[in-house]
């Protein structure tokens, strides 16, 4: 299959992720080096390919120092002119941009097209794919949240920054007995609330996948007070929300401030000083960890390996640490979630730290559990 290849593109697609410019210099230096492909960049995601192409040739001294740098030097988009519509009723596509995009591979000699992106550009990649583009897909969020693999690269940098964001509160909170709340990224799954809430010793953590009642918070808090520790810390992914509520938007379309709201509410509950805090996009910036700059060089490699092997259709996974690749259909538009009696969890809940809904039993945090 690979001597059939003679030229390849990359595109990046959806929020930035620390990692993504490792993601191109990996994909570039193996298909140079192992194979004597072209690579092109397609500029600005998946609309660098409408009107006029914006493509530019990438080989290994474009790729010069970009291991350790943050954001992507493609540019990204969300979906633009790719995004589904509501007409009638019934959620449909532009057709046209789709077959757009197809003939300017085939004017540009493009062989196959390698997309790093989430579930919403890896659903355009599926889609690109049945109108016979070869594609593959390489999982980017820093949510950790992409069906089909154990762990996307920019999960590690953004852990990373919340947990500093935790320690550096703890003191603060501490010095002022204070109820500090931190509100992390995660619209449809808490894995970096968990996982942070985890590492920086949160007392409650707060996730799309666990409705809340603040009374439980507060009784946490309470009883904390109680014991003479006088502060506590809450984490609260974005898209968590209240018992028989609803998430919180900033405005339509727009998750956030549920971390506001979380802290005002407990302030009324326990009679304490209250602040809240968003880390926002600063989980999105900087320089990747070392652990994201050796998962992003192996995505990128593995990419290469995919279009080798003629996998199209196919995203670049991680699995037990072996790379593999799965069927594109079965984790386009899905959301890994945290599972609620997973072993992450139920370790959680026996070091004291409660999600809002009422008691349960110690569990046995030794069992299999993803």
């Amino acid at each position: 299959m690979s001597q059939s290849i003679k030229r390849i593109a990359v595109l990046t697609s959806g929020g930035d992720a620390p990692g993504l410019n490792g993601v191109i210099r990996a994909l570039v230096k193996s298909a140079v080096l192992d194979h004597g492909w072209e690579v092109f960049g397609i500029e600005d995601g998946f609309e660098g390919l409408i009107g006029t192409p914006r493509v530019r040739k990438l080989g290994l001294s474009d790729v010069r120092g970009l291991l350790g740098r943050g954001g992507t030097i493609l540019g990204s988009t969300n979906k633009g002119n790719f995004g589904t519509k509501i007409v009638d009723g019934t959620l449909q596509r532009n057709d046209a941009v789709y077959e757009e995009f197809k003939q300017r591979t085939h004017e540009l000699g493009i062989d196959a097209v390698v997309v790093l992106g989430g579930d919403g550009s890896q659903s355009i990649s599926q889609d690109l794919f049945s109108i016979g583009v070869p594609v593959v897909g390489v999982p980017k969020t820093i949510d950790n949240d992409l069906v089909g693999t154990d762990q996307t690269f920019g999960f590690d940098t953004a852990l990373g920054v919340a947990t500093d964001a935790l320690d550096r509160l703890h003191t603060t909170a501490e010095s002022h007995d204070r109820l500090m709340v931190l509100e992390v990224m995660g619209r449809h799954a808490g894995w970096i609330a968990l996982h942070a809430g985890l590492a920086g010793g949160a007392d409650a953590i707060l996730i799309p996948e666990i409705p809340y009642d603040l009374q439980v918070v507060a009784d946490k808090v309470r009883k904390r007070d109680q014991v003479g520790s006088l502060f506590s810390i809450v984490v609260v992914a974005e898209g968590a929300m209240p018992a028989g509520g609803a998430a919180t938007y900033q405005r339509e379309g727009l998750l956030g401030g549920i971390g506001v709201a979380v802290a005002a509410e407990l302030g009324q509950l326990t009679g304490k000083d209250s602040r809240a805090v968003v880390l926002g996009h600063l989980q999105r910036g900087g320089s990747p960890t070392p652990l994201d700059r050796i998962l992003a060089s192996r995505y990128g490699v593995g990419a290469v390996w995919a279009i080798s092997q003629g996998r199209f259709g196919q995203l670049v996974a991680l699995q037990n640490d072996l790379l593999t690749t799965v069927p594109l259909h079965e984790c386009a538009n899905r959301v890994k979630q945290v599972p609620v009696d997973g072993q992450l969890v139920r370790t959680a809940r026996s070091l004291g730290i409660v999600f809002g809904d009422p008691a349960t039993p110690p569990a046995d945090t030794t069992a299999t559990a993803a």
